[in-house]
């Protein structure tokens, strides 16, 4: 088991992404936190979540809070040592996405969106801090998107934030290595989630859509799953990967200079 013992919080992790990577960390050993938002939904997806976790025989507990009150990522962080004795692993998964131009995005959802997207992590890290340099050895993933590059015509708020994020991750591997601290991003492409699905229902996809994505977005001939990317994450959350710091890289099926030729050829 890789992540043997380890407590690692995952935020955003009632579903999709995070889901994924709090049932593959339980799987290597770890003892993860679930959260979600304190709603109705995320707690009863949190408790099934939990419950099939402690039945494999893992290590599961849930904590529900809201990332865009600036409040909560230190309340978090404190919860998890007062519950667990210590923190190996921060997982920044949680994310708000509202699509939108730059022209059409007014100042509540801009803000929701750096809120939860932005400067959740950094207190969250900031919070964390302390606890990794006692215990001489932190782990941290951000996790991003392939639009932190150059964004997204109606992802405008949502790229800006996730460009930020890979500033901040940068920061951190740097700031803090000497301290143990060691910190990446994934820039993930295109996944397979529950929202994304409907998403795409939304948008006037057929249903079982995902079966017949053009090759020129999925090579591989379908997308990614949560668990691709959850097994990346358990890499660089382990031992294995000591002397690795700073990393920010694709989490894609292809190189994105390649994908940007072939769907402009000119």
């Amino acid at each position: 088991m890789r992540l043997k013992d380890k407590v690692i919080l995952v935020t955003g992790s009632v579903s999709g992404i995070g889901e994924g990577m709090v049932r593959v960390f339980a799987r290597e050993g770890a003892i993860v936190v679930v959260h979600g938002p304190p709603t109705e939904e995320a707690q009863t997806e949190a408790a099934r979540i939990c419950q099939e976790i402690l039945a494999a025989g893992g290590k599961a507990s849930t904590l529900l809070a809201d990332l865009a009150d600036p409040a909560v990522p230190a309340q978090l962080i404190q919860q998890v040592i007062e519950r667990h004795g210590r923190l190996d692993g921060l997982v920044n998964n949680a994310a708000a996405l509202t699509r939108g131009t730059l022209e059409h995005t007014d100042l509540a959802t801009y803000e929701r969106i750096l809120a939860v997207n932005l400067r959740a992590p950094f207190f969250l890290i900031q919070a964390a801090i302390p606890h990794f340099r006692r215990q001489k050895v932190g782990r941290i993933i951000n996790i991003g998107s392939i639009n932190a590059y150059s964004g997204d015509r109606v992802q405008a708020a949502y790229s800006v934030s996730k460009g930020g994020l890979m500033t901040l991750t940068r920061h951190t591997a740097d700031a803090y290595g000497k301290d143990g601290v060691r910190a990446h991003q994934f820039n993930v492409g295109w996944t397979l989630t529950p929202r994304e699905y409907e998403l795409k229902r939304s948008e006037g996809f057929k249903e079982n859509w995902q079966y017949e994505v053009s090759k020129e977005f999925a090579p591989s001939g379908r997308l990614l799953t949560p668990e691709d990317i959850a097994w990346a994450a358990v890499y660089f959350l382990s031992d294995e990967a000591e002397l690795m710091n700073g990393a920010v890289f694709e989490l894609e099926q292809f190189p994105l200079i390649g994908r940007m030729q072939e769907r402009n050829p000119t």
